[in-house]
């Protein structure tokens, strides 16, 4: 039996077997990053196989191409199997360890501790204000939701919350670097870590044998990297949002919720538009995170079950559920913030927050933490480790 949080030795003699054969063939080394990386190895330790399981995007064109998959007697499934070890990656370097076992039944705690959150901020905000105050319109002008919540209260709750999240990922990505660092001790230079930020960025490896990859079903798509794109890039700009609207309060002094673009928050204001910036960049960041997420719950419910780890279903749909409604509530939030179910939405909205932070360590949103971890380390790699196959 493998110890706490460690890969299980049956998964890691599958992982070698499944390693030596693909070695020996080398047909796939032009889909993506992880063959390459292989053949710099003769040999395939655990470390190796925990890089290399994260260095996968999982597009999946690998199996269709390989001779030895099933029904064939090698029964080999690259992709499941490199799925099967990054899941048992992301127990092995999670912060604080005891916490790994939310990876297990990851949707139902992501169900559990959003309901908790909701309830949490409730309380929180029926101990500052009153009854009264909760139920009732709030104008812009008065300061709207922080009417209902005062923002010293949101920046105490969310900034303990994000700095424990923030720690739990500054942990796990020093745990994985040092765990797959092996006998390539070279230091990270400026080309390599501008290279992975690329990769990461353009989400390159989901190019397949160029024209998309075999998601979700054997012919290729750029489906999943568009959806993948908007879900990516609408996080950014949400992130975004809050940063420019914690730059408007505390060094421009502009207190109080953002307008609505066109819209001033004071009569004869001429900056109206420049103080919606946070709404305008949380808007489009929210379409983002409205389409990208539905768009990948679409292609997981239709892919090729062969290739998926069932355990890690409800893992990767409580994600992005959390985020299609952390948008959803967003967008409510703004329509009806001068209404009288604002305080209602406020609760809703940053309830779904609280959850999406708690449970982001322990979720699908580590694969980004790993995988740039794993490009970067394949970028370092392409400098210093001698080529035992062609690139």
């Amino acid at each position: 039996m493998p110890k706490d949080n460690q890969v299980s030795p049956e998964l890691i003699q599958e992982g070698e077997r499944i390693m030596r054969i693909c070695n020996a063939c080398r047909y796939c080394e032009g889909f993506c990053a992880v063959f390459p990386a292989m053949e710099r190895r003769l040999t395939f330790e655990e470390s190796d196989l925990n890089y290399l399981a994260n260095l996968c995007h999982n597009c999946t064109e690998c199996y269709y191409a390989c001779q030895y998959a099933p029904p064939q007697e090698f029964e080999l499934n690259f992709p499941k199997t490199l799925a099967e070890i990054r899941l048992e990656t992301y127990k092995k370097y999670a912060w604080p360890g005891p916490f790994a076992t939310l990876f297990q039944k990851n949707g139902v705690a992501s169900s559990v501790l959003t309901v908790a959150s909701i309830i949490l901020i409730a309380v929180v905000i029926f101990l500052s204000t009153t009854t009264e105050s909760f139920f009732s319109a709030h104008s812009d002008i008065k300061g709207a939701f922080y009417e209902v919540m005062s923002h010293k209260a949101m920046v105490v709750t969310f900034s303990t919350v994000a700095t424990f999240m923030v720690l739990a990922f500054v942990i796990g990505f020093i745990r994985f670097w040092n765990d797959t660092r092996g006998a390539n001790s070279a230091e990270v230079t400026p080309s390599a870590f501008v290279q992975a930020v690329g990769d990461t960025l353009q989400l390159k490896y989901l190019d397949g044998a160029d024209s998309g990859c075999a998601y979700p079903n054997e012919v290729p798509s750029n489906a999943r990297r568009t959806f993948h794109h908007l879900t990516f890039y609408g996080f950014l700009l949400c992130f975004a949002a809050t940063a420019v609207g914690t730059i408007f309060h505390y060094v421009l002094g502009w207190e109080g919720p953002p307008p609505i673009p066109g819209i001033s928050v004071l009569p004869g204001e001429s900056d109206g538009l420049l103080r919606s910036l946070p709404v305008i960049l949380g808007s489009l960041g929210g379409i983002g995170l409205l389409i990208g997420p539905a768009g990948l719950l679409w292609l997981k419910s239709t892919r090729n079950s062969l290739l998926a780890d069932p355990k890690q279903n409800g893992m990767d749909a409580g994600f992005l559920v959390l985020l299609f409604l952390t948008s959803l509530t967003g967008f409510f939030l703004t329509a009806f913030r001068e209404t009288s179910v604002m305080g209602s939405l406020v609760v809703l909205h940053l309830g779904v927050i609280m959850g999406l932070f708690l449970t982001m360590p322990y979720g699908k949103f580590v694969h980004g933490i790993y995988r740039f971890g794993a490009l970067l380390r394949n970028a370092v790699e392409q400098r210093t480790m001698p080529q035992l196959g062609s690139e």
